[in-house]
């Protein structure tokens, strides 16, 4: 019954700001990583946060600065700030569950995932 459904995303210009959530049942954050990964056509899906079960945090480096990966234990909900959008973080966004200790950007490591949120900067 492991579900993660995710809200937020659409359309921004650049410089602004956007709130991803992602809704989690059927895990426990006090047990696994979350992550948010996202593909823009013809690429390939890339890490760009993750969060440990203690908080600890991992960004790609192109996001450092802008983007903040955060979680709420009690509500099961994950979310990620992005401030500064640039065009070049257009891409379908998904929230991801992974039983691990530790923040990685690793998709591999992922086996849960949301539906996908499109965000795009224009």
């Amino acid at each position: 019954h492991v579900q993660l459904v995710q809200s937020g995303g659409g359309l921004v210009q650049p410089g602004r700001s956007l709130r991803l959530s992602c809704v989690a049942s059927g895990v426990t954050f006090d047990n696994y990583a979350m992550g948010w990964f996202r593909q823009a056509p013809g690429k390939e899906r890339e890490g760009v946060a993750a969060i440990d079960t203690t908080g600890m945090t991992t960004y790609t480096y192109s996001v450092k600065d802008r983007f903040t990966i955060s979680k709420d234990n009690v509500k099961n909900k994950l979310y990620l700030q992005m401030n500064s959008l640039k065009p070049e973080d257009t891409a379908m966004y998904y929230c991801a569950a992974a039983p691990s200790h530790w923040p990685s950007l690793s998709c591999g490591t992922y086996i849960y995932w949301g539906q996908g949120t499109q965000v795009t900067v224009s």
